[in-house]
């Protein structure tokens, strides 16, 4: 009988019905595709359906003399046209869809493009568009009028036309009766009259423009035309009324449906790819110009097909498809066996991640894979986003064009950018999928430089009104007196964004008025009417999330075009990463400077791993201040920049705080401890994630905290304050406080600032400015005399500072205008999807040491202190954020995985090992990977160690190698895990040589050591010198070696 096909654990009677999302089915199955490989099965209340996820299988199964095409029963109800009616209709209607007649509906076609350019254009640079969303007005629209000469008008509506709202609802609701039983069925009678009330909308639309087509006949030839007075050639029949109605209903829902969704993948991945959307850009400004784009220019642009080749294979609107074996047979080279009717879906999604077709990095967006012949040099059947055969999409043609099209003319007059530039994909899943709460900006490309300002930490917002919108600051009215300045940034941990946001701040006080944006909000648009200050990072070399498309665009800038624009850049980065310190910022500085932008001052450099790091942004930011006031002209004001304070209850009620339920609030499940009591805390904190929220093993989980309660106790108390009494802020520039409204200040000390960041030198020029008495201004000069050694070594904060000098009189205003503003932070994400798709869980350490200032309270770190409090229950504003694409495990299998970590630095590696535990669990052949861990001792930190590490080890998934600090006895004599891994030479070697992949994840000690014996043994067995093994060392370890480095 073959190999048994494998199948997940299922419920008595129900099968696998709890298995699948209700509300995103792909999700699920992709899961399930990326656990038990190429072939697996439910049962879903009986009904029996096999899931194939590998390009052999697609391709055998598109044989279609053995299989035929399987349309769901519940789609039936929309009346999909009769199968004895079929033939005839597909006869008739090939013809419309030839290469010449979809050439002539370009002018039709362009009508509805146009229509849609000109509501982003009115919409303007500040406008928050939802693609998804317009995209289908578009295409509705488009399929509506070139097919039946009906003007639907979409455009000039508040909301969707309400057959597109009946569309979504009714095929929503038809994917979840799949899996639900009759009876259940029959009960939900609301649901039901909405299912029926759907359907009469769509109906009503079909014989609305049926009636208007008979009344009003369309001067031209329209397919509606065709249907109505066509004659089969064949059989001499033509279509009744009712199978034209079922037809075009079909045009209306899918021959909109998919061409939207691939119009926003496309957007959405040119967006994350800034080279391929400078490529494109330069296509089209190349081949069309300004002109108008014709039917003469279809399929005449070799990159922009290539874009869109590879976004169907990323995102194909239609995931998957249906057959059924038309008599008893075996699939995949006769090793499983299948009855004769048997529902087989194809997992298309998943066949256009195959690694045997589109290698490794088949995950990601790289349209040269497309180019050059490989498109055409693919193997049969490897493609396809439009079903296939006879059954597949008829009207490829003109969705195609229309995609077409439209990109070009967006492109043509709009840059693109995310409104939150750290979103992952996330899916919605009608009859088609598409990216769900995605949205974006257009800044019209001949117009007059437009800055957006958008938050790199996307959870300081509310992602409910996101779409309503946009970011605002308030402005004194005498600010528009003042000269402009411009502040960019690029940022994903928020320290660039804090620099960025203090010098948008003190503008005002220095004669400017200042405002504050995204690097990519630039792209192209680089104002000449202020001076433009940068203040940016990198990352292992590449630039911020929302930087990308800046340093895409400006690397390939020609010529002096950006003569007139006066510059500074200031550099965030870590020494920790040598190689590509300051990348970035000097790539930014470079390159504005050698294509005539004018350097005001001197590129600045912050180590953010050095004793300096905020002492030399306090030092270039004072030198900024000083040429620019000689620059232009301006002169200082200290009442201009000011933050001002009201006082607006005397706090004798407590504030009501609201926290709406949102898509970025997630939930805790489980808060336990790891540790014995002999050792610094360490905890396993699992969340259940915000409803379309995923992640993959290796991401990371950013987490928005609050300071601790006793901090902000200490803060109240030092300003004689009441933790309700309320406040009301107004400002003079941009600040990232709330201003305009009652709130408690102990919100304000809680959730919007830093409180225990190292004081500044800028900082303690502030409080010696400030009304002092003679002890604290000499303690003050002491303090600034040895700044490094008494203040930043110390961790000494602003208000430990004006603790220890009470005699201070620093106004509350000053104190929230010195400190930077509440940063995220990222914390590797320690599980797997498969394990559970919409839950996440996190190891870490919890900071709760003595202060190393000599301060009686205990030094706590702000975000571990406030996630060692969490409860079950509890919501937390969380976001995924993806890791690098080298730090996550290879979906080849038979690839070992060497795995190095200390401490917490386990919590990624617990994730690929969860996850390959997972797939051996599932029947798949996993290699067994070596985990080199250190920690304290057996019985005090070896985290999981006799729980899921043991059960793993047993199961065959990894060999622990554990380096106990105070337990050397039990680790063959290593205290340190880069001594384990120095023991274990040959065990490392060996799983080189079998193609292994490293992975590092711990405090920069940890990886600087681990690399350094790896460097040696290259250095012995080569017989190198340091500088020669150092270089053999990147050469081999070229994508087989990944870090995610920490303090």
């Amino acid at each position: 009988m073959g190999t048994p096909i494998p199948t997940p654990p299922a419920v008595p009677f129900l099968g696998h019905v709890n298995t699948i999302d209700k509300d995103l089915p792909m999700r699920s199955l992709g899961l399930l595709a990326r656990q038990y490989g190429e072939i697996y099965q439910l049962n879903v209340l009986g009904d029996k359906r096999v899931f194939v996820n590998s390009y052999e299988l697609q391709a055998e199964l598109s044989d279609e003399k053995r299989f035929a095409k399987k349309i769901s029963s519940n789609l039936n109800q929309a009346h999909v046209p009769e199968e004895k009616n079929w033939y005839i209709a597909h006869r008739l209607l090939m013809p419309c869809f030839s290469a010449a007649n979809v050439y002539n509906m370009t002018d039709d076609m362009m009508d509805i493009i146009s229509q849609l350019v000109l509501k982003w254009e009115r919409f303007g640079a500040k406008g928050t568009i939802d693609p998804a969303s317009d995209f289908t007005r578009l295409t509705l629209d488009a399929i509506s009028l070139c097919a039946m000469s009906y003007r639907l008008n979409s455009f000039y509506r508040e909301d969707l036309h309400p057959f597109a709202i009946a569309m979504g609802d009714f095929l929503i609701e038809s994917g979840k009766r799949a899996n639900r039983p009759a009876i259940v069925q029959s009960m939900m009678t609301g649901t039901n009259a909405k299912y029926e009330e759907d359907q009469r909308i769509l109906g009503q639309l079909v014989n609305e423009i049926l009636d208007d087509h008979r009344a009003n006949p369309p001067e031209k030839q329209d397919i509606l035309s065709v249907m109505m007075n066509g004659r089969d050639k064949e059989t001499g029949l033509g279509l009744p009324d009712e199978n034209i109605k079922a037809n075009l209903l079909t045009f209306l829902i899918a021959g909109h449906e998919t061409t939207s969704g691939m119009l926003t993948f496309t957007v959405y991945y040119l967006l994350k790819n800034p080279e391929a959307m400078r490529k494109l850009r330069e296509e089209i400004d190349a081949k069309i110009g300004d002109r108008p784009m014709t039917a003469q220019d279809v399929n005449k642009l070799p990159y922009l097909l290539a874009v869109m080749r590879e976004s169907l294979r990323l995102g194909p609107t239609a995931p998957a498809r249906t057959v059924a074996p038309l008599e008893d047979t075996f699939i995949g080279s006769k090793k499983y066996f299948v009855e004769k009717g048997t529902s087989i879906i194809i997992n298309t999604m998943a066949a256009h991640r195959d690694p045997q077709v589109w290698g490794e990095d088949a995950d990601q967006f790289r349209p040269e894979r497309m180019l050059d012949g490989k498109f055409e040099a693919l193997p049969p059947n490897a493609w396809q986003p439009f079903g296939f055969g006879m059954r597949g999409c008829i009207g490829r043609p003109f969705a195609w064009q229309e995609a077409q099209l439209a990109l070009v003319t967006v492109l043509q007059r709009f840059d693109l950018v995310m409104d939150d530039p750290t979103y992952e994909l996330e899916l919605k899943q009608t009859l088609t999928i598409k990216p769900h709460n995605f949205y974006i900006h257009a800044l019209p490309r001949k117009n007059k430089p437009r800055l957006v300002a958008l938050s790199a930490a996307s959870l300081h917002k509310d992602p409910a009104t996101a779409a309503q919108k946009a970011p605002s600051a308030t402005i004194a009215p005498d600010a528009a007196k003042l000269q402009p300045l411009y502040v960019l940034y690029g940022s994903n941990t928020g320290n660039s964004e804090s620099f960025a946001q203090r010098v948008a701040s003190d503008a005002p006080a220095h004669g400017f008025r200042g405002s504050i944006a995204t690097l990519d909000s630039a792209s192209a648009h680089i104002p000449i009417d202020g001076p433009v200050i940068v203040v940016t990072a990198s990352f292992e070399g590449q630039p911020a999330d929302n930087a990308a498309h800046f340093v895409e665009w400006l690397t390939n800038v020609q010529g002096d075009e950006l003569s007139g624009v006066k510059y500074a850049v200031f550099g965030c980065g870590n020494r920790d990463w040598q190689k590509t310190y300051q990348r970035v910022p000097t790539v930014i500085d470079e390159a504005l400077a050698a294509h005539g932008a004018e350097r005001l001052v001197e590129r600045g450099e912050g180590d953010a791993g050095g004793a300096e790091f905020f002492e030399a942004f306090d030092n270039w930011e004072k030198s900024l201040w000083e040429k620019l006031s000689k620059e232009y002209g301006t002169t200082d004001s200290a009442d201009a920049a000011g933050l001002n304070v009201k006082m607006v209850s005397p706090g004798t009620a407590r504030a009501e705080v609201l926290r709406q339920r949102d898509t970025a609030l997630g939930t805790v499940v489980l808060n336990k401890l790891l540790t014995s009591p002999n050792a610094p805390a360490k905890r396993h904190i699992e969340f259940a994630l915000p409803e379309g929220m995923t992640y993959r093993a290796g991401d990371y989980l950013a987490i928005l905290p609050v300071n601790p309660d006793v901090i902000v106790r200490r803060a109240l108390a030092r300003f004689g304050l009441s933790p309700e009494q309320e406040i009301e802020l107004s400002s003079g520039g941009p600040t990232s406080l709330p201003v305009n409204k009652p709130i408690a200040v102990s919100q304000i000390l809680g959730g919007y600032v830093e409180l225990s960041q190292p004081a500044t030198t800028r900082d303690l020029d502030i409080l010696l400015k400030a009304k002092n008495s003679e002890k604290s201004t000499q303690a003050l000069q002491a303090l600034i005399a040895n700044y490094a050694e008494k203040v930043f070594k110390k961790r000494l904060s602003v208000l430990d500072i004006l603790e220890e000098n009470p005699d201070i009189d620093l106004p509350l205003s000053t104190f929230l205008q010195m400190l930077p503003s509440m940063r995220i932070r990222q914390y590797s994400i320690s599980s797997s999807p498969l394990w559970n798709a919409q839950h996440v869980t996190l190891t870490i350490s919890v900071l709760d040491a003595p202060a190393i200032s000599g301060r009686a309270e205990p030094f706590l770190g702000v975000a571990s202190t406030y996630l060692a409090g969490l409860r079950a229950g509890d919501r937390v504003q969380l976001s995924v954020r993806a890791s690098t694409a080298a730090f996550h495990p290879p979906s080849d299998l038979a690839v070992p995985l060497v795995l190095v970590c200390a401490g917490s630095g386990l919590a990624p590696m617990r994730g690929f090992l969860q996850e390959r535990a997972l797939q051996r669990q599932a029947g798949r052949a996993v290699a067994r990977s070596l985990l080199f861990f250190g920690c304290r001792a057996p019985a005090e930190d070896f985290l999981y160690g006799d729980a899921e590490l043991k059960e793993w080890s047993e199961l065959g998934v990894v060999d622990v190698r554990p380096a106990f600090s105070r337990a050397t006895e039990h680790s063959e004599g290593c205290r340190y895990v880069q001594d384990r891994v120095r023991h274990d030479k040959a065990d490392i070697l060996r799983a080189f040589l079998v193609g292994g992949k490293f992975f590092v994840c711990g405090a920069g000690k940890v990886a600087s050591g681990v690399k350094q014996v790896l460097v040696e043994f290259i250095k012995e067995s080569r017989q190198l010198d340091d500088e020669g093994a150092l270089a053999a060392f990147d050469e081999m370890m070229n994508g087989r070696y990944a870090t995610d480095i920490f303090e």
